[in-house]
């Protein structure tokens, strides 16, 4: 009886063994295949009150990871990526951030989509060594890479579409002399991200004497009938919305009711795609907003390599009559600068590598996009080249203006670049109030050639 319950025992020890082989057999592959890709985690919203805008820059942003993919991924390293719904709400925001940054070998960077989130996770980033691109939005003062280390404001900040909005109203007016006197309103998102703006329009407030007039919207936006009471009676001469998904719409209804001119408005390049305009159509015809360099563009060349290999192939996130639409665009372009940084890295740290977190940084800090090559990337005609550098994470300030004709978005503005001499001295003031706040000793010229 012990010698079968022994013979036994053994031939149960064998069966375990052989399934501990086998299963680790069956699972060494998928482990190899996650090794060997390049994980982007990606924040969305997809649902809420910004669901409808969140959308197209998710589907633009993914759809491109895909289009890579196609391509035969960056020099040969696929890129796998897991999407977590942020609702736009900050909490929500740093909880998918904890729960994907080490997945997969790691991630490669992260997009916040949101200033809100931006700032929460900053002082988390150079902890875990991930780099943060934020096109179009977040820390303005996150310019300057000698404090903001992991911070990327790729493409511009929102101080760069402050200085320039006043430019292009400038030059509506007959140049800034002719800005004396003015009230310009400024109808922003209660939120950090509508009141990055404040600090630049008060400072040419003051070097142009115009009157800068403050007029917060609480989340989300569709009660606006107490602020527009406010324009009714303070009759500013220019109006800049700094709003975000329903709020842009409602401003633009409330705009029609009250009489006040689409001309005169001017909405930052969160409040000038699609969405904003077209349930209002005619009634938002002569409303401008800023650009960040893109607009929609349906017959670019990276939007018919989008249609011919991820579309045809049913392999697209939305719809694809949205495909080249401005915040489709926008989220397109974003994932571009994060596989562009990773390509680069590639260049000092091996092709066909996996990089980390850490060398993608050196990556985003080494981009040199010319015109040449975005071209030949399917990208002319959308952007201008971008060059950053250790201490400059910003890269390029070039902005345009379109319009909307009341059926479409057309471009009606030469390009505008944001003037340094006035941004400058108030990124380094900034950063270096962060600095010290922070205690953070900012790398010298000579630590960022390390």
């Amino acid at each position: 009886m012990n010698i079968r319950r022994n013979h036994l025992s053994k031939l149960a020890l064998t069966i375990s063994a052989s399934a501990v082989v086998l299963s680790s057999l069956l699972t060494a592959p998928t482990v190899l295949a996650q090794v060997k890709e390049q994980f982007f985690p990606v924040l969305v919203y997809r649902t809420g009150a910004y669901a409808t805008n969140g959308s197209q820059w998710a589907n633009g942003y993914v759809d491109y990871l895909k289009l890579i993919n196609a391509r035969g991924g960056i020099n040969g390293v696929k890129i796998s990526f897991e999407e977590c719904e942020t609702a736009y709400a900050t909490d929500r925001g740093v909880e998918c951030y904890e729960r994907l940054k080490g997945k997969n070998g790691g991630a490669t960077l992260f997009q916040p989509l949101s200033t809100g989130i931006t700032f929460a996770l900053t002082e988390k980033a150079p902890v875990d060594k991930i780099p943060l691109i934020t096109a179009g939005y977040g820390r303005s003062e996150s310019q300057n890479g000698a404090v903001f280390t992991w911070n990327f404001p790729l493409l511009g900040t929102y101080w760069v579409g402050a200085e320039v909005a006043i430019q292009h109203i400038a030059k509506k007016e007959g140049g800034v002399a002719k800005l004396k006197g003015k009230k310009i309103a400024l109808v922003y998102h209660d939120s950090p991200y509508g009141k990055e703006p404040i600090p630049v329009l008060q400072e040419l407030g003051k070097a142009y004497g115009f009157e800068v007039q403050l007029l917060p919207v609480a989340h989300p936006g569709v009660e606006q009938k107490a602020t527009w009471l406010q324009i009714r009676q303070q009759k500013p001469d220019y109006l800049l919305l700094w709003g975000w998904g329903v709020m842009n719409s409602t401003a633009l209804r409330e705009a029609q009711a009250t009489g006040y001119q689409r001309d005169k408005m001017m909405g930052i390049w969160w409040a000038g795609a699609e969405p904003d305009v077209k349930d209002v159509a005619e009634g938002a015809k002569g409303y401008s907003a800023l650009t960040l360099q893109h607009g929609a563009e349906p017959n670019s060349k990276v939007v018919k390599d989008m249609l011919d290999l991820v579309y045809a192939k049913g392999q697209g996130a939305g719809p694809k009559n949205e495909v080249g639409q401005v915040l489709y665009m926008r989220g397109l372009l974003s994932a571009m600068l994060g596989v562009e940084g990773v390509r680069k890295a590639q260049e000092r740290y091996g092709k066909g590598k996996v990089m980390t977190g850490e060398q993608v940084r050196w990556g985003l800090e080494n981009l040199s996009l010319d015109q040449k090559t975005l071209d030949a990337m399917g990208f002319a005609g959308v952007m201008r080249p971008v060059q950053t550098s250790c201490l400059d994470h910003m890269g390029s300030s070039w902005v345009r203006v379109h319009t909307w004709n009341g059926s479409k978005w057309e471009f009606n503005s030469d390009w505008y670049q944001a003037d340094e001499k006035v941004l400058r001295p108030m990124v380094m003031l900034a950063s270096g109030k962060y600095a010290e706040e922070k205690k953070l000793k900012p790398r010298t010229p000579e630590e960022c050639k390390l």
